[in-house]
C-alpha cells in the first residue's frame, strides 16, 4: 500500500447509517387491510409513499428488516442525470426519443429532490455540484466525445466539454454536466418519513412478506402468517420477492461495488468525478464532523463470483493515497446493484396481467435519481395519472438488439456456476480455520461453509442457496455467503442479507 500502513477499518461499515438517527417501528402483529401496500423501506418504497400518502390513500409500508438498510444505506447518493457513459449507447440502441426521455425523467428527479429540499428546509447536507466523467485512455477519448456529441443531441443541461478537471488525477478530456447534486440520503429520508408517518401512514419493519395472491384486492402474506390486504401494491425490494411471472432475477445481472470515506491530506476541490475506463473510480465528499470526508468508490465484479473482495478496498486506498494522501479511514462498505439486461429499469406494472400490481428495481448505479424517478412514476400510476415514461420503463418491454446475446451470456454463467459448486470437493476442515477465517469446507462428506469470529466461535452453515440451490461463495471483505447465480447473500450466521433468496441457510452442529 504504497509507503504507509493500510488505514483500512476492519469492519465494514456504512457512512449514512452511523450519521443519522433513525426511528424505529413495530412489527406487523395483525392482518391489515390498506388502500396501497408498499413492499421495500428504502428510496423508492419510501419516497412513493409519501407521495401517496399526500395524495390522501391510506399507505403501509411492510419491511423485512429495518428500513433504510439495504441499498439506500450504501449508496453514494449523487443525485445526477449523469450515469456514466451511458447516452450515446442509449442513442445506438433506442433512437434519440427514448434516450432523451431516460434523461429527462432523471433530470426531473433531481429536480424534484431540489424543489422539496428547499421548500421543506430539508437538513441533508443538499448541495448543487458539477458532475464529470474523464479519460486519460487514448481508447476512451472517442468515446468520451461521442458522449458529449450525444448530450448536445438531447439537450443536456449545462453540458460542456473540457480539456481538465480540478481534483490531482490524470485527465486528457472530460464531459461535465453543470449544477447536479449529492446529499445524505437518510437524513432526506428521515424527513419524508416523518410526513409519512404525520400523515397516517404506516411502516412495519422485521415484517418479511414471502407470498402473494393477484386480484382485484392483492394479499400479501407475512413469514409469521399475517395477511395484508390491499387495492394496489407496489414492490420496491431489491429483486421482486414474488417473482412467479416476471422471472426478474433471470433478466438481471447483480454486481458488487466499493466504498472508502476518507479523511484526506489535500483539500477536495467540490464536484463529483467518475472515470469512462475501468478498474471505475468515482470520487466525491460529505461533510463529517465540520470537515469534507471524501467518497472514493469503484470496481466492480458479479456478486459471488470473487472470493477476495478485500482487494477491491485496498485498491481504493492506494487510489486515494496517491490522489489526495489519506490521513484516516472511518468507514468503508459495499453496494450491490441489479442492471437490466437493456441497462434502463424495470418500473411499472408486475406483469401485463397484474393492473393492480407494480415493481420497481433495476436501477444499475444510479439508484437514488432512478429510485426517486420511479417513486414519481409508481405514484402516478397508483393514482392513475398520465406520465410520460411508462413506456420507457415498462417491465415487459423486450428490446432484441442488447437483450438477447446479454440473457444468453448472463444465464450461460448461471449455469455454470451452478454446476462449478455442485462439483466443488473442498479439502478444508472447519477446525483449522483461524480468529476472522471464513471458507468452504467439507463437514460429514458434504460441502458446507464456516467462519470463526473475532472470539474464536465456529459457525458452521449449509452453502446451498434458499433460493435457487447455487452453492454459495465466501466474501473476505464483508465477511457474507454470496450466491453467484442471482446475488443473494447471507451472513455468516445464516441470515439473508441480500434477496432475492428469502429464507435463512440452515445452520449446521458439528457435534
Amino acid at each position: 500500500m504504497n509507503d504507509y500502513t493500510s488505514k483500512l477499518p476492519r469492519f465494514p461499515e456504512p457512512y449514512w447509517r452511523k450519521t443519522a438517527e433513525l426511528p424505529t417501528f413495530p412489527k406487523l402483529q395483525e392482518d391489515l387491510k390498506i388502500d396501497v401496500a408498499v413492499v421495500g423501506g428504502g428510496i423508492t418504497g419510501l419516497t412513493s409513499a409519501y407521495l401517496l400518502a399526500k395524495a390522501g390513500a391510506k399507505v403501509a409500508v411492510i419491511e423485512a428488516g429495518t428500513i433504510l438498510n439495504g441499498t439506500t444505506g450504501h449508496t453514494t447518493a449523487k443525485v445526477t442525470a449523469q450515469h456514466g457513459m451511458i447516452y450515446d449507447e442509449l442513442i445506438s440502441h433506442f433512437g434519440e426519443e427514448k434516450a432523451r426521455l431516460y434523461y429527462q425523467a432523471n433530470y426531473d428527479a433531481m429536480q424534484f429532490v431540489k424543489n422539496i429540499v428547499k421548500e421543506q428546509q430539508i437538513d441533508c447536507d443538499f448541495t448543487e455540484e458539477d458532475a464529470y466523467i474523464y479519460t486519460n485512455s487514448d481508447k476512451e477519448m472517442e468515446k468520451l466525445l461521442k458522449e458529449f456529441k450525444a448530450y448536445e443531441k438531447l439537450g443536456v443541461v449545462g453540458s460542456e466539454y473540457v480539456s481538465e478537471v480540478p481534483i490531482p488525477v490524470e485527465a486528457m478530456a472530460a464531459v461535465v454536466m453543470r449544477n447536479q447534486a449529492q446529499f445524505h440520503p437518510l437524513k432526506f429520508l428521515k424527513h419524508l418519513v416523518e410526513r409519512f408517518t404525520e400523515m397516517g401512514g404506516q411502516i412495519f419493519e422485521n415484517t418479511t412478506a414471502v407470498d402473494m395472491e393477484e386480484g382485484s384486492e392483492p394479499v400479501i402474506t407475512t413469514r409469521d402468517g399475517h395477511k395484508v390486504r390491499c387495492n394496489q401494491m407496489i414492490i420496491s425490494t431489491h429483486f421482486p420477492f414474488y417473482d412467479l411471472k416476471g422471472f426478474y432475477f433471470s433478466r438481471m445481472q447483480v454486481n458488487r461495488s466499493y466504498v472508502l470515506a476518507v479523511r484526506t491530506e489535500k483539500e477536495f476541490p467540490g464536484g463529483m468525478y467518475i472515470n469512462a475506463e475501468t478498474p471505475s473510480r468515482s470520487l466525491r465528499y460529505t461533510d463529517w464532523n465540520g470537515e469534507k470526508l471524501v467518497l472514493f468508490g469503484g470496481d466492480s465484479h458479479i456478486t459471488g463470483q470473487e472470493e477476495n473482495t478485500h482487494q477491491y478496498y485496498e485498491a481504493l486506498e492506494a487510489f486515494a493515497a496517491q490522489a489526495f494522501g489519506v490521513k484516516e479511514i472511518p468507514f468503508r462498505w459495499s453496494a450491490q446493484d441489479p442492471t437490466t439486461l437493456d441497462k434502463i429499469p424495470f418500473v411499472g406494472k408486475y406483469s401485463s396481467s397484474t393492473e393492480n400490481i407494480f415493481v420497481a428495481t433495476g436501477y444499475r448505479k444510479w439508484g437514488m435519481s432512478n429510485g426517486i424517478n420511479a417513486a414519481l412514476l409508481m405514484s402516478d400510476l397508483v393514482l392513475k395519472k398520465d406520465n410520460p415514461y411508462v413506456e420507457l420503463f415498462e417491465p415487459q418491454r423486450f428490446h432484441a438488439k442488447p437483450d438477447v446475446a446479454t440473457f444468453v451470456t448472463d444465464n450461460a454463467l448461471v449455469a455454470k456456476e451452478l454446476v462449478k459448486g455442485k462439483l466443488d470437493r473442498p479439502s478444508t476442515d472447519p477446525e483449522s480455520l483461524v480468529q476472522e477465517e471464513g471458507a468452504v469446507v467439507t463437514v460429514n462428506g458434504k460441502r458446507a461453509g464456516a467462519y470463526r469470529d473475532e472470539n474464536g466461535k465456529l459457525h458452521v452453515v449449509d452453502t446451498t442457496c434458499t433460493h435457487m440451490g447455487c452453492e454459495l461463495n465466501w466474501n473476505n471483505g464483508e465477511r457474507t455467503w454470496d450466491c453467484p447465480c442471482h446475488g443473494s447473500r447471507f451472513s455468516y450466521k445464516g441470515d439473508v442479507v441480500e434477496g432475492p433468496a428469502e429464507l435463512p441457510l440452515k445452520r449446521l452442529d458439528l457435534e
